[in-house]
């Protein structure tokens, strides 16, 4: 039997003058004022999206993932929440971590963050792999992620 079902937008509370771009996945999810949602992106919930913020297409944003203000996510950046040390069980959401994106912060094309916390003001360079907290403001770049260039 084939079961075809439709992007939806649910218990999403909305800021003002937010901008979605169908299809898209958002669920039980926060977007603060003027923040802008790309195609194919889906937001999770309990996630949060701070004021200015742009997400590019085909993002995903799981659960536990809060982004600050004023950012800049890429096409295609991929959070998780889960650390991979053991196979993954269904219904074990006890075992997700949280992710925290600060205030101003620019996040390039194809990334991929594991659950980390990122300060505000950095940049990190597309296609990189963010596998632990960035405490230093600068660029990073590579897989794993490393500090390139201070800019403070």
């Amino acid at each position: 039997m084939l079961k075809i079902k439709k992007s939806i937008i649910r218990n999403v509370k909305f800021g003002k003058n937010c901008t979605i771009i169908n299809p898209v996945n958002l669920y039980d999810c926060e977007l603060g004022d003027n923040v802008f949602v790309g195609p194919f992106v889906e937001i999770q919930k309990g996630s949060k999206i701070g004021s200015n913020t742009r997400i590019s297409s085909h993002s995903f944003i799981c659960e536990l993932v809060t982004i600050g203000k004023n950012c800049f996510i890429g096409h295609g950046v991929m959070f998780t929440n889960y650390l991979f040390k053991k196979p993954m069980e269904p219904k074990k959401e006890k075992r997700w971590l949280p992710t925290k994106i600060g205030n101003n912060v620019v996040i390039g094309s194809n990334s991929t963050l594991l659950p980390v916390k990122i300060l505000n003001d950095a940049v990190i360079g597309a296609g990189s792999v963010v596998v632990k907290d960035i405490k230093k403001i600068g660029n990073y770049c590579g897989n794993p992620a490393k500090l390139i260039k201070k800019t403070y």
